[in-house]
């Protein structure tokens, strides 16, 4: 049962880890408000590379729950960084 709870605080850190990752590359480098950005992307079909951008972040989060051996924890920063991967692919797709 704990490390059911152990992979669920690693998919909210992953998800929170790709969401301000992907606002952080907006804030950076885009001229444009953040609704803005998210609207020109949709219309240009480019929502999929910048959540992509975004995901980069899991990286640090994964690597460090590997550090101090809270494997499960690693475990559910993937789970989320494979759920971003596989809604990429559904906006490349369709």
């Amino acid at each position: 049962m704990k490390t059911k709870k152990e992979i669920g605080i690693g998919f909210m850190v992953g998800l929170i880890a790709n969401t301000i990752g992907t606002l952080l590359y907006i804030v950076i480098f885009s001229d444009l408000s953040i609704t803005e950005t998210y609207k020109a992307a949709v219309a240009e079909g480019h929502i999929g590379s910048l959540l992509a951008l975004g995901a980069v972040l899991n990286l640090g989060a994964f690597f460090l729950f590997l550090k101090i051996k809270r494997d499960a924890r690693a475990k559910g920063v993937l789970i989320a960084t494979l759920l971003t991967a596989l809604l990429i692919m559904y906006y490349k797709v369709f």
